[in-house]
């Protein structure tokens, strides 16, 4: 199950993390975000132990939003070394996300 990221544990569980992070920018009312959610629980379970897959809700978590200039949603960004590596925004196939994600291993 992917993780929810917050404000308050960002630092902690994506800067420092020593594994790839995907992280989903999303929020209740967003359709698109509605689609892609199952995709990337999806990933989330295919990657436990390898990576971290999380998500952040942009209408709770407006720091770390701001923080990468989120503006549409849903955006994915992709880390490693807690550095922003790779971004999609967008809905796009599960492939799409996972050669990405694999990209960063």
């Amino acid at each position: 199950m992917a993780v929810q990221i917050t404000d308050a544990n960002f630092e902690e569980l994506v800067t420092k993390s020593d594994k790839p992070v995907l992280l989903d920018f999303w929020a209740e009312w967003c359709g698109p975000c509605r689609m892609v959610g199952p995709l990337v629980e999806e990933l989330s379970n295919e990657y436990e132990g390898k990576a971290l897959v999380g998500k952040v809700d942009v209408d709770a978590n407006a720091n770390i939003s701001a923080m990468f200039g989120i503006r549409n949603i849903p955006t994915i960004l992709f880390f490693k070394g807690g550095q922003v590596v790779d971004k999609q925004v967008g809905a796009v196939p599960k492939a799409t996300l996972d050669a990405k994600l694999k990209a960063l291993f």
